[in-house]
């Protein structure tokens, strides 16, 4: 009789950062559904990086087990298919008989089935359960192993929310007409009229979008209850690898980059991971540094899959059973969303590097002590010239290692179109003028109000 393989139950959360997850000790209780079906069995890596920002080349790292250099892959308008060189999860798990269906508006290649759902709603969790709970009981009841994967989009802005969630973290007055604090979320030409077409009209408080941000991962996280309950329901909890993690974090008033997922700061970095298969026997918390790439080599190792491909990442499953991984403390970073960047992090220090003016003026050279410093508050690059020329050889030592062993160059060089303006810049002004989300005629009406209110003086 042939092996019957693990079903993989894939929550691939978009935007979520794990420092605002109670499952990681956030003072707001808004995951308590996924912590107790964690804690109870469960393994969570509480060092867990997303080192390439943003969704598209995170994604790629997550469901094929290689890094931006395998995959090619730095940019969030990626110019072309994922290279045939990589593997993708559902390819590799076909060979084992396994089905698979992706539901999301971001394609996982190698599917056999995909559905959407209105992802840009108050109700988008509600909306993903009204497919993935059919789609879970379909998969159930047929005899192949099967894998659905689900991208969840709750976290991303816009952060929609609904009563009872709109004030749980809240009970301020978001239209306070001295609080200032986001004038300069309003100030921000780029993003200003992507913002006031789902800030609430004349709103003033920075903290008001944050709890939102909170209360709809809450609003997901009892969503997300309704699955697991289901899988329950359905006999299928112990044949069943449950995985939680996020293509990235989440920037909300940090560093100046308002409410998106740019830069490579740690709050964008930093994402959960976390899985729960009652066969594995270990549970806990894994302190071992983890990056997206060990994910799915994981993944397969818990379902005893070996496909004999020689993976970038690690089987993370020897970090908890005491045989030991390969250490990867310090680790290459890059961002091709509304800026392109690279780096190089170990855990005292981060370097950040521009390769083109960005369009928050920020300085070409970025240099952050992680122990001294961990909120990267302040730039000492100047003052250390001598760790900068040390971390920068470490980079680029590390980028010529993997540029010979996948014979080209690394993408960050080549995606020259990142942006979508045709070139590089050569200035901040020229990135501030020509970088824009957002409608201005449907914004209009709310800068208005919000210069009626003394907000924008």
């Amino acid at each position: 009789m042939a092996k019957k393989y693990p079903n993989i139950l894939f929550f691939g959360i978009d935007s979520l950062r794990s420092d605002h997850m109670s499952l990681y000790g956030y003072h707001r209780l808004t995951t308590p559904h996924i912590d107790a079906y964690i804690e109870d069995g469960g393994v969570t890596f509480d060092k867990m990086y997303s080192p390439s920002i943003p969704t598209t080349p995170g994604y790629a790292s997550m469901v094929t087990g290689m890094d931006c250099f395998s995959t090619d892959c730095v940019a969030l308008r990626h110019k072309g298919p994922l290279t045939d060189a990589v593997r993708t999860m559902p390819e590799i798990l076909r060979d084992y008989g396994y089905t698979s269906t992706y539901i999301g508006g971001h394609s996982c290649r190698g599917c056999d089935k995909y559905i959407t759902y209105p992802d840009w709603n108050p109700d988008k969790a509600e909306e993903m359960n009204k497919v993935a709970i059919p789609e879970l009981e379909r998969l159930a009841a047929q005899d192949k192993p099967w894998l659905l994967f689900m991208r969840h989009m709750d976290p991303h802005s816009p952060y929609y929310t609904k009563a009872p969630f709109t004030r749980m973290f809240y009970e301020g007055d978001e239209f306070d007409p001295n609080n200032k604090s986001l004038k300069p979320v309003y100030e921000f030409k780029p993003f200003r009229d992507y913002f006031l077409t789902w800030f609430p009209e004349g709103c003033t408080d920075a903290e008001y979008i944050i709890a939102q941000y909170d209360a709809a991962v809450a609003y997901m996280d009892l969503c997300i209850s309704h699955i697991l309950q289901r899988l329950k329901e359905l006999g299928c909890e112990d044949d069943t690898i449950v995985v939680f993690t996020s293509d990235h974090g989440e920037t909300l008033y940090d560093h100046d980059c308002y409410f998106d997922h740019h830069s490579i700061y740690d709050n964008v970095l930093v994402v959960p991971f976390a899985f729960k298969y009652s066969k594995f026997g270990y549970e806990g918390h894994v302190d071992t540094i983890t990056q997206e790439k060990d994910i799915l080599p994981t993944i397969l190792s818990l379902a005893g899959i070996d496909c004999g491909i020689k993976f970038d990442g690690r089987d993370m499953t020897k970090a908890v059973t005491g045989e030991g991984v390969r250490e990867e403390p310090e680790f290459y970073i890059t961002e091709a969303t509304w800026m392109r960047e690279h780096g190089w992090r170990t855990p005292e220090w981060k370097l950040m590097i521009a390769l083109e003016p960005d369009f928050h003026f920020k300085p070409e050279i970025e240099l952050y002590n992680l122990i001294e410093d961990p909120g990267e508050l302040h730039n000492i690059a100047d003052e250390n010239p001598d760790v900068v020329a040390f971390l920068r050889a470490r980079m680029e030592a590390h980028i010529a290692k993997r540029e010979a062993e996948v014979g080209h160059p690394d993408p960050i060089y080549t995606n020259l179109d990142w942006s979508g303006f045709g070139r590089p810049f050569v200035s901040s002004q020229e990135a501030y003028d020509n970088l824009h989300i957002g409608d201005p005629a449907a914004a209009q009406k709310l800068q208005d109000k919000l210069k009626e209110m003394g907000v924008e003086d």
